[in-house]
């Protein structure tokens, strides 16, 4: 699957069945100019956050958080799931004026299908209020980030793309946690793409051709995943060109059915992981959806804050796709 054909298909789902979503950052240009887009081509139905004087997007609702009617009711709701954190009336009134925060609660409270944020804003305040406000789903140990990969080699992943994990939220996670967004990415790679998942655990060792702690983990991780759920295609320790390149892996790893045909790529840990995908980003040209999150409970989705207004108008889209998965 090419890029355009990736994209193309988010966005027809997404025209499909117009779900609602948030942009807290209304001030920042590049929301705006996605905003125009998303109106222009269908993709969703946009609330953005900011002042009403200032932003002028056609089709689009502006709310002001501050004056808002809904202000006073969402700040007793958030002093509700909060109590038992301490959090009073009075700190849930100030916290709503935090535009991310009420763009959650709008999500929790159902008045917007999704929330996408983080072009100039750090990934932690994106995800605190999801984590505080929606929580994770039901069944999930770990939310984590993954990638979708569309790169201009046909012969790598699935046609060109891959999903890549986990490059935007846990630092270094343990075997356990491995093994979580191993199982994560596989089952959203199926959501996605459609296809069958061939899961590559990476490290710099190919089947304990090298020692250390971080092949160790990784090997650990993929004992776990095969424990947790047989059926998925996967395969590690795996060196990155192991895992993608089948003369390699002939060499490398004969035995292994995923070697050499992987189209789902964990990473030992976030330092590999965001180096890797953006290697691939800027030496590439690959186009990069994400860090799309995995695990919440209604769609929540972070975008880097060196994003374009076109990347936004993407991310949109695959988020109004997770609320119709949600449904």
């Amino acid at each position: 699957m090419d890029l355009s054909k990736f994209l193309d298909q988010m966005k027809e789902k997404a025209k499909s069945d117009l779900k609602t979503i948030v942009l807290p950052e209304g001030e920042d240009p590049r929301t705006i100019e996605a905003a125009k887009e998303i109106i222009k081509e269908g993709l969703a139905k946009l609330i953005i956050l900011g002042d009403p004087n200032k932003i002028k997007v056609d089709g689009a609702k502006v709310i002001d958080p501050v004056t808002s009617d809904k202000h006073e009711k969402y700040a007793q709701d958030f002093a509700e799931l909060r109590k038992k954190k301490g959090v009073t009336l009075e700190q849930a009134r100030e916290q709503m004026n935090d535009f991310t925060y009420f763009g959650t609660m709008m999500v929790k409270e159902g008045d917007a299908d999704g929330l996408v944020s983080g072009a100039c804003h750090s990934t932690a305040n994106t995800l605190r209020p999801a984590l505080q406000i929606l929580k994770t789903a039901p069944g999930t140990k770990l939310v984590s980030a993954f990638f979708i990969m569309c790169t201009k080699k046909p012969e790598y992943g699935d046609n060109g793309t891959l999903l890549f994990a986990d490059c935007g939220l846990n630092i270094d996670p343990d075997a356990e946690q491995l093994s979580e967004i191993a199982l994560a990415s596989a089952n959203s790679w199926k959501r996605y793409i459609g296809s069958d998942p061939k899961v590559a655990m990476l490290s710099f060792s190919t089947m304990g051709s090298a020692k250390g702690d971080v092949p160790e983990k990784v090997q650990e991780a993929t004992k776990l995943v095969k424990e947790k759920d047989p059926s998925i295609a996967l395969d590690g320790d795996l060196q990155l060109d192991a895992a993608i390149v089948e003369p390699v892996a002939k060499l490398k790893a004969p035995k292994s059915t995923v070697a050499g045909h992987a189209n789902v790529l964990i990473f030992p840990d976030l330092e590999a992981g965001n180096i890797g995908y953006k290697l691939v980003q800027r030496f590439g040209d690959a186009e990069a959806y994400g860090p799309i999150l995995q695990g919440i409970a209604r769609p929540v989705n972070d975008l880097s804050r060196g994003c374009s207004a076109s990347d936004i108008v993407g991310v949109v889209a695959i988020t109004a796709v997770q609320a119709q998965m949600m449904d």
